[in-house]
């Protein structure tokens, strides 16, 4: 029967509330009536009728002007109450103004009465239907615990109430005080007895809506929400929802800093704005996943002008939209300039750097992903050493103040291509720094970042989505890990206080085990992992052995005395540099066996160049294995055609 009245149509639905409430308000004059005479078989004459009939109609009119007929039962709010009390006012003002105009006997007493009956019998039916509906749509709702009872919890409990996916059922706060509480109606709970709330409102799911500033151990709060049998998920940070970027009941899975379970490391603003406001920005790579993350920060340190230089027509076009559209929202003023090109071409790099003054250049662009490097080994060479020196030499000519690297841990000893080449684009730049005095050179260098593209972290939500397993290539893998935002505030801060020729590292704790790190990812969306032990478990992690050129653990440095900062978890190495002339002479060498797909050479070289270079496997690029070392080449070294 509900269902069906639900079901009608919206003017249909309105024409009951009017007719209901005209029953109602003639009943409230009859009972106000009966109640004064003491006599339940009171009957109005004629006067007093018409003054009733007359009040009722009035009332109807000034429901309809408070619009209290425009409300959605399902959503009545404080408006809707304050519209009846206001209306029911006006109707006993009314009541006693039509007595006396009409000449009716109505008692003084009357007027009072009926605009007490009025408003229990309107606002009651209201409210009564309200949470006839609601308690019929919170069968099928998800019961929902919150852990936070802040403002930003409190929001999203009123935010699900209104929804039709979630019901808030308790809150889990960190404040002492609020345990064994109400808020909003809903229970509050300790976090040591989280686990019993659970069980007690019959929990399907855990949702985070932490305060920013809440001083809490991420740690000790991942361990516990891990030890859990529902899934954990989160709502957008206060950024995004000031930003309009998400709503506050946009439920996600965890933030990747929430795995890490540690504070993010938090950079030096005033330094950082000092170094790029008022100034010409260029970032290569910027449609990258580094690259891209680089952009939305220095825009919002109000450069005059940011130059966005990206090959990938595609991802230019999106980082572009994307920050006009953070320009025009915010008012930030800043000039914005998308660019197609690639470092390797020189003149490209140095000619556009003039052409917009550049004076500080992120460089970015690279390829990272190890496997993909070691299948193509000359165009990781050509992008990843070349188009740094290239880059850094239009830099030099166009008079650029400052040149910041983004390197990668898999630089130290490194055990594949892509961390070699990266060593190498290091020493091309300190040999540089050591040149000239002009542009400064320096370089980032940190783990791996989480929520890039090719990360661990979006792949195994995909393969837990899917049913599993959840690939691992070793059980004792480690790395250190970062998220993109950590990594790109270390990036600038680097940007800021270099002075020619550093490598800077983050101090980012200790290393993480991947495989437990997939454990905690199954665990954190509600499920459990499937072993010998447990063969009924849902998720199961199996290995699938090292890939070409990687290794079990990663390092930072490649010395072991490391100089604090101006940052408390930045740290600074003068490593292992070349003179100008020997980098130069190693590069001459990597041009003419690159120009000849010389693979087996370009091996050799970064075996005896100063980069550590020590590979785990044997040679891993495509086309060099299907024999494509057997080549002809002209006099000048040239290659012709493929044998």
């Amino acid at each position: 029967m509900v269902s069906k009245i639900l079901a009608l149509p919206r003017a249909t639905k309105r024409f009951i509330s009017v007719a209901t409430d005209f029953v109602l308000l003639s009943l409230a004059i009859w009972a106000a009536f009966a109640l004064r005479y003491e006599s339940f078989s009171w009957w109005p004459n004629d006067r007093q009728f018409m003054v009733s009939a007359v009040t009722v109609l009035v009332t109807i009119g000034a429901f309809v002007k408070l619009g209290l007929y425009r409300a959605v039962i399902r959503y009545l709010s404080e408006y809707a109450f304050l519209a009846i009390l206001l209306g029911v006012g006006f109707s006993s003002v009314s009541l006693i103004v039509f007595g006396f105009l009409l000449q009716a006997p109505v008692p003084r007493s009357v007027p009072v009465i009926y605009g007490a009956f009025a408003f229990i019998l309107v606002a009651g039916t209201r409210f009564a239907v309200r949470a006839l509906v609601r308690s019929r749509g919170d069968k099928v709702k998800d019961p929902v615990l919150i852990v936070g009872a802040g403002p930003k919890g409190m929001q999203l409990a009123s935010a699900l109430a209104q929804g039709v996916e979630y019901r808030p059922v308790g809150f889990i706060s960190m404040v002492e005080s609020n345990h064994r509480s109400l808020i909003g109606n809903l229970p509050v709970f300790s976090m040591d007895h989280i686990e019993k709330a659970v069980r007690q409102l019959d929990a399907a799911r855990v949702l985070l809506a932490l305060e920013e500033s809440s001083p809490i151990n991420r740690k000790e709060l991942m361990k516990v929400l891990e030890g859990l049998s529902v899934p954990v998920q989160t709502v957008p940070s206060m950024s995004e929802l000031v930003a309009g970027q998400a709503r506050i009941n946009d439920i996600r899975d965890l933030e990747i800093e929430d795995l890490l379970g540690r504070d993010p490391v938090r950079p030096d603003t005033a330094t950082v704005s000092q170094s790029l406001y008022g100034k010409s920005v260029m970032v290569t790579g910027a449609g990258g996943s580094i690259g891209s993350e680089l952009c939305r920060q220095i825009i919002r340190h109000k450069p005059r002008a940011l130059v966005l230089f990206e090959q990938s027509e595609f991802s230019l076009y999106s980082i572009e939209r994307e920050l006009q559209s953070i320009n025009q929202i915010e008012g930030l003023d800043v000039s914005l300039h998308a660019v197609l090109g690639s470092v390797t071409h020189r003149r490209r790099c140095e000619t556009l750097m003039r052409a917009f003054g550049v004076q500080a250049v992120y460089h970015a662009a690279a390829y990272k992903h190890v496997p993909l490097v070691e299948h193509n080994v000359i165009e990781g060479i050509q992008n990843n050493v070349f188009g740094t020196w290239h880059t850094a030499e239009a830099a030099i000519a166009a008079g650029v103040e400052r040149f910041v690297l983004i390197s990668t841990d898999k630089a130290v000893r490194p055990t594949n291509v892509m961390g070699a080449s990266k060593r190498l684009a290091e020493l091309v730049l300190q040999g540089l720094a050591q040149r000239q005095g002009k542009t400064v050179f320096s370089m980032v260098r940190f783990g791996n970042v989480l929520g890039s593209s090719g990360s661990v972290v979006p792949l195994f939500r995909d393969q837990i989505r899917d049913g599993g397993p959840i690939t691992v290539t070793h059980p004792d893998i480690i790395r250190y890990f970062m998220t993109i935002p950590e990594a790109s505030q270390l990036v600038l801060q680097a940007g800021s206080m270099g002075l020619g020729g550093e490598v800077f590292v983050l101090d980012m704790g200790e290393p993480v085990k991947i495989a437990d790190l997939a454990r905690k990812m199954i665990h954190l969306m509600g499920l459990e992992e499937k072993t010998e032990d447990n063969p009924n478990g849902d998720i199961g992690i199996i290995y699938t052995g090292l890939r070409p050129g990687e290794k079990l653990y990663e390092e930072l440095l490649i010395g072991d005395d490391p100089q604090g900062t101006a940052h408390p978890r930045i740290l600074m190495a003068r490593e292992v540099s070349l003179e100008w002339g020997e980098v130069e002479n190693l590069l001459g060498k990597f041009a003419k066996a690159s120009q000849t797909f010389d693979c087996a050479s370009v091996i050799e070289l970064l075996k005896e160049a100063r980069t550590g270079y020590s590979p785990n496997g044997e040679m891993a690029d495509l086309v060099w294995c299907k024999g494509g070392q057997r080549m002809d080449a002209d006099g000048g070294g040239n290659v012709i055609r493929l044998s």
